[in-house]
């Protein structure tokens, strides 16, 4: 009798990506935010920075799809980091636990050449 280990999962294709939410984080954002990050997460990322400088809003919505991200993410031993957040928006998130589960952090942010923005037609 041969056992055999199953397949291990593909080596992830890209090792950081970072997204810029530049707008307002909730349900009404929701879907073309879900759809970026679900192309994102369609690369494999060893891990994924979303910068929140410039969102000045998060609901209850968006806490669940960051939190879905990051299990997702976790399960293939990826993480998810959220970066500069308004102090508004920290509060929020800490309110909601997720600092516990997602790092949280300030961190220097990128010259502007080389970065791709993603944002919706005016509401």
């Amino acid at each position: 009798m041969t056992t055999s280990l199953p397949p291990s999962p593909p080596e992830p294709t890209v090792p950081h990506v970072r997204v810029e939410i530049t707008e307002e984080l909730d349900l009404a954002g929701l879907p073309e935010v879900t759809h970026v990050l679900d192309q994102i997460l369609a690369l494999r990322p060893r891990a994924v920075t979303i910068d929140l400088a410039e969102c000045r809003h998060v609901d209850a919505a968006a806490i669940a799809l960051l939190l879905d991200v990051h299990r997702q993410l976790a399960r293939r031993d990826g993480t998810l980091t959220l970066s500069n957040p308004h102090p508004r928006i920290r509060r929020i998130l800490a309110t909601a636990g997720l600092g516990v589960t997602v790092p949280i952090v300030d961190t220097p942010r990128p010259a502007t050449r080389g970065r791709a923005r993603v944002s919706s037609a005016p509401r």
